[in-house]
This record gives structure tokens, C-alpha cells and sequence, in this order.
């Protein structure tokens, strides 16, 4: 695989594609439920948006199997080729591979089925012209869904501490690139003024002990990516060092509780006419 690119606010590199697939495995319930409910099945074509390493696309072509069509489409090569080169070794002959974003993709016009979101359009900054861009790709009635946060969910309890101010300073590193953490909450607006009929609205909440996978899987955001936090000016050295501090003295109380920040399932239905 080619070095690492610098291009989102999260990294990209070997440890965040690590972060990512131990990620997907802690919400795959979630979004195979929500997949469930899309009825996403044996022949369907799908683009799955902002792909990163593939693994949700991998659980797509899984599902519609030979018959049916995935495409990619990823900004980072480093992420694309990790992809390609896995579907290399599955002997897959049916996944497109495009790079890009969708402000610059030439995709294909009215072709899938179902447009996957996970993760991304809370980074851009226009997520109007972002959905606007791909619903050119979708096919009149097929869907597209999205999975994003309404980051307010989040919690460490028992509260006191410095992590206390952890949501705010999400809220402002996310800002720093240009995104909003509670885009989950504007995307319905967006699809109406699309013509695009919400089908799905589904908040998901996770919640565990010090022991448990969630809290885990926060760990791995909270503790790799602090250093990027104090970088984008979200907080002070100082501040997030009592954070961590914090964070670490949860981890060894039985009594703590973490709860997650909320994620959405969204879907909408493109017209017909």
C-alpha cells in the first residue's frame, strides 16, 4: 500500500484504519439493522459514500451478492487501495472503485439503488449540495441513507470532571474543518426541500461500563485524537491533558457509565417523478 494522505480531520494512516474497523465492528448491529429495514438484498446496486477502508461496503456486497453492484467512492488513495486490494483477494468481479468526493466524482447518473452515508457529511460543509450531488445518482425511488450524529448523547458518568466539557469541544473541532456535529438533525430539511420523502428516522444510543466495547471504542477516539483537538485549537494543552486525566480515572471505577453520542439512521425515498 502507498503512504498515507493528509486530508481529514481524523487522519489517515495505519492506527486510524485499525480505529475504524474496531468502529464498525461496535455500531455493525446498528447498521445492519438499519440495512435490515432498507431491506438492502440479492441484486441490488449500492454506492456506499466516503467508503474509507470498505468495511461497510464489504457487509453490502455480502448482501446483494454476485448479481448485484457495489461502488466506492473515496477521497483518500490510501483507504481505496486497502479496499481494492481486498476485494482483489475475494475474487470480487462486481465493486467500482471511484475517488473522489461527491462534489467531484463523475458518477453515474440515476444508476443505484441505495446511497450509503456513514460518517461524512458531517464534515462538509455544504451537506445541502453534498446530497444534492448524489441524489443525480440515484435512481427515481431508490433510497438513500444516511448514518450521522446529533452529538448531544454524549456522556461519562460519574459526572465532576474535566470530561465534562468533552461534547463542546467536539462540537468546536468539528467546526474547524468546516462541519457540524448535529447534521443529523438538518438532514430531513434537506430531503424535503429535495423531494426526497424521509422513510427511516431512527436515534441509537450506546451505552457500558469501563469493560465494555463502547467505552473501548471511545477510548480509541478520545485518547488517538486529543493531540489533533489541541492542534485545531478545540482546546487548550492544559484542558485536554485534565480531560485525559479524567478519561483514565473512569476506566479504573466500576461505577462508571459511558454513553454514547446519538446516531442517526436517516432515509428518504427519491420521487419518481
Amino acid at each position: 500500500m502507498s503512504q498515507p494522505q493528509k486530508e481529514y480531520i481524523l487522519g489517515i494512516n495505519l492506527e486510524e484504519l485499525e480505529r475504524l474497523r474496531f468502529q464498525h465492528g461496535v455500531w455493525k448491529s446498528v447498521t445492519d439493522a438499519f440495512f435490515d429495514r432498507l431491506k438492502v438484498s440479492e441484486g441490488m446496486k449500492c454506492l456506499d459514500v466516503g467508503a474509507g477502508p470498505g468495511f461497510v461496503a464489504m457487509d453490502l456486497r455480502d448482501r446483494v451478492g454476485a448479481k448485484g453492484e457495489v461502488a466506492v467512492l473515496e477521497p483518500a488513495d490510501y483507504y481505496l487501495e486497502y479496499f481494492k486490494e481486498y476485494s482483489a483477494s475475494q475474487r470480487w468481479t462486481n465493486i467500482s472503485f471511484y475517488h473522489g468526493t461527491a462534489e467531484t466524482a463523475d458518477l453515474p447518473k440515476e444508476y443505484y439503488d441505495l446511497i450509503f452515508v456513514r460518517w461524512v457529511i458531517g464534515f462538509v460543509s455544504d451537506p445541502e449540495q453534498f446530497i444534492a450531488n448524489l441524489l443525480l445518482s440515484l435512481k427515481p425511488g431508490g433510497v438513500i441513507a444516511i448514518q450521522d450524529y446529533l452529538y448531544s448523547g454524549l456522556g461519562l458518568y460519574p459526572k465532576g470532571g474535566a470530561f465534562d466539557g468533552a461534547l463542546e469541544m467536539v462540537i468546536r473541532h468539528w467546526a474547524t474543518g468546516g462541519g457540524d456535529a448535529f447534521i443529523a438533525a438538518k438532514i430531513p430539511t434537506i430531503f424535503r426541500e429535495h423531494r426526497v420523502s424521509l422513510i427511516d428516522y431512527s436515534p441509537h444510543c450506546l451505552a457500558g461500563g469501563p469493560d465494555s466495547e463502547v467505552i473501548e471504542w471511545a477510548d480509541k477516539f478520545f485518547t488517538k485524537h486529543m493531540h489533533l483537538m489541541i492542534a485545531s485549537g478545540a482546546t487548550t494543552p492544559a484542558t485536554g491533558a485534565a480531560m485525559l486525566e479524567d478519561w483514565y480515572a473512569h476506566r479504573k471505577n466500576p461505577d462508571t457509565i459511558f454513553c454514547s453520542p446519538i446516531v442517526v439512521d436517516v432515509a428518504g425515498r427519491k420521487s419518481d417523478g
